[in-house]
């Protein structure tokens, strides 16, 4: 038992080294992405609205008026096989996007649009105006590439700023719909990454890195290893203690004696 009881510091250092040490077993399979749970939220209209918020729910109800019928055209003018399928799937979602819109519009007694604004208007006048196939196709992805990389951080800024359950869930809709639209645009092939506007430089009066950041270090969010390898190692600490504990037990036990006695050779 004394053997043993020496032998629980290393192996409980060990553990220890395993749980935090950054990324080993975490990193050893790449978890699914997840998608948000909606069902999860409510959209009974509680909490005050801004004017932010009302900017987002006409926001997307504009997105909805010139990428609907941008993705008409494309699928009409392109000669590329996949900017059609894309023009198709952005104009299609978008319809279910702006149903989405409506009804929270409905819900906040928030007035919305019917044509879209002037800047739409022209790139919609743009691509009615450029020849079909290739030149048509670089106009239609560069245009909703860089609208939807605008409206992009503002959603994100409503959606975490919101005190609205309707427009949270809004945000977290368009969110998920601006994404999709960014990843199909970007698999055309045609988005020059180079021209797109560099992001801003992180202000002064931002939180320091996690790096420089105590809390963050001694209190992360996400533990580094999964439950499944913290039971595995508590499993094998058990087993391995069992183990010890039976073998010096049989190292306690007396010798067997026979009741025999011995005979010597004279």
């Amino acid at each position: 038992m004394r053997r043993w009881g020496r032998l629980w510091g290393p192996a409980l250092a060990a553990v220890a080294l395993l749980l935090l040490e950054p990324g080993r077993a975490a990193d050893a399979a790449e978890p699914g992405v997840p998608v948000p749970p909606g069902e999860l939220q409510d959209d009974t209209n509680r909490g005050a609205i801004s004017a932010a918020d009302r900017d987002l729910v006409v926001k997307v109800r504009l997105a909805g008026l010139w990428e609907i019928p941008a993705g008409e055209m494309a699928v009409e003018k392109s000669k590329n096989p996949r900017v059609r399928e894309i023009g198709r799937d952005i104009a299609d979602q978008h319809r279910r996007l702006d149903a989405f819109a409506r009804d929270a519009a409905k819900k906040l007694k928030v007035k919305l649009p019917d044509k879209p604004n002037a800047d739409q208007q022209g790139w919609l006048a743009e691509m009615r105006e450029a020849p079909e196939g290739k030149e048509f196709d670089q106009i239609y992805v560069d245009r909703l590439r860089a609208a939807h990389g605008k409206i992009f951080p503002a959603i994100a800024t409503v959606r975490t700023s919101t005190r609205n359950d309707v427009v949270r869930k809004l945000a977290q809709q368009a969110n998920q719909f601006v994404m999709t639209h960014l990843t199909l645009l970007e698999s055309s092939g045609l988005v020059d990454y180079k021209e797109l506007p560099a992001a801003p430089d992180p202000s002064a009066a931002s939180s320091p890195p996690a790096a420089l950041n105590p809390v963050a270090q001694t209190r992360p969010d996400k533990p580094w290893v999964s439950l499944p390898v913290i039971i595995g190692a508590l499993v094998v600490l058990v087993g391995f203690g069992v183990w010890m504990v039976r073998r010096d037990l049989r190292n306690r036990r007396p010798a067997y004696r026979s009741r025999r006695p011995y005979h010597y050779d004279r």
